[in-house]
């Protein structure tokens, strides 16, 4: 559950550190629960988008109360967790319980899009038929369909990659639509990457990196320091503060939620 959470819109490289900092920590919900949310907010470090450590330490919380400290095998139950929607779900109940569902992130869409559909890159966001497709991809049998998840999704970060496939090493060469139609490249709409410097998400990292720093509350001209557009900065920490990131104090002072 920890790994899924964390694994949201971050590669493995980056996550595996903090994962296994995290697991040191806290290696049961219990754990994880008895502690401020501030300090999963703290040791998410540079992660990104930190509300998912609010939503995991959340998820942790409604463990203890509702499960008995047991993370829940029931695909339903674990879909009533904060911050668990669809994909983690599914994660979670084939991953760790072996369960038959459908566990579709970007490299499985993009596999089943090639050795199915015939086409080069999957639709830019997800769509109810990718999840349709990956329905009527599964094996029939749980512990089968349990391994075809992990395998799918390996294959698609490791061999059926984006940018520079390496089809003569993949085991479904024979049978993918993609290669036999000729490998034709992809001709939809122009894919953007994401950009960081100067967004707003920057500013907020800068922020979070002020309040991580300190145990205490740190008094605002110590925000201020961080980054030089006012407007920005400010908007910025108002998001946190709606967020539940941040809690503001008396005498302009802020920290990390208590």
């Amino acid at each position: 559950m920890v790994s899924e959470f964390m694994l949201q819109q971050t590669p493995v490289a980056r996550v595996l550190p903090a994962y296994q900092r995290w697991m040191e920590r806290w290696p049961t919900p219990a754990d994880l629960a008895a502690e401020p949310p501030g300090e999963a907010v703290r040791a998410w470090d540079r992660l990104g988008y930190p509300r998912r450590a609010l939503r995991l330490h959340a998820a942790a919380q409604a463990i203890v109360e509702r499960h008995g400290g047991e993370v829940p095998d029931d695909h339903a139950a674990l879909l009533d967790l904060p911050g668990v929607g669809t994909y983690t779900a599914a994660a979670i109940a084939s991953f760790a319980f072996g369960q038959r569902h459908a566990v579709v992130d970007t490299n499985v869409r993009r596999v089943l899009a090639r050795a199915i559909t015939g086409v080069a890159q999957p639709t830019i966001s997800p769509t109810a038929a990718d999840l349709r497709l990956a329905v009527s991809a599964l094996p029939s049998d749980e512990a089968t369909a349990a391994r075809w998840a992990v395998a799918s999704m390996e294959l698609g970060a490791l061999v059926c990659t984006a940018r520079t496939p390496r089809c003569a090493d993949c085991p479904i060469r024979s049978q993918c639509a993609w290669v036999l139609a000729g490998s034709p490249p992809y001709d939809g709409p122009p894919r953007k990457g994401q950009t960081y410097e100067g967004t707003d998400r920057q500013v907020r990292g800068r922020l979070l990196a002020v309040l991580r720093s300190e145990q205490d509350a740190v008094p605002k001209k110590a925000l201020d320091a961080c980054w030089p557009d006012q407007v920005q900065r400010e908007r910025a920490l108002d998001g946190l503060v709606a967020d539940g990131l941040v809690e503001p104090l008396p005498r302009n002072r802020y920290r990390l939620p208590a």
